[in-house]
């Protein structure tokens, strides 16, 4: 396994097709998106071969965060948690507004 250094320290790096889980830095983000932004709406996304499920939280105003979640189970409790709907992804396809937002912000 190779090491990183970063500021300060040495980290390790994640061996090749190791599968990438959600951490508390992601769920600490998704929970800060959702409280800051009412009316957020949650998307889950299936897991890969290399990431794990991911959810996607969409604003009102379309503005957008995608973050590893541990899965269905995992998404159900956040979006119950928090008070906001969640929605199959690939069942449901995302917002307009969600592109839309990104066509705005595209650098």
């Amino acid at each position: 396994m190779r090491l990183l250094l970063w500021r300060g320290g040495l980290r390790r790096r994640a061996r090749p097709g190791t599968l990438r889980t959600a951490g508390s830095a992601d769920l600490a983000h998704l929970a800060e998106f959702a409280q800051s932004r009412p009316g957020v709406e949650a998307y889950l996304e299936p897991r890969t071969t290399v990431t794990d499920a991911t959810v996607v939280l969409v604003a009102p105003t379309g503005e957008w965060t995608r973050r590893r979640i541990g899965g269905e189970q995992q998404a159900a409790s956040f979006a119950k948690k928090h008070a906001i709907p969640l929605y199959d992804a690939v069942k449901v396809g995302y917002p307009a507004r969600m592109r839309e937002w990104s066509a705005r912000h595209k650098d």
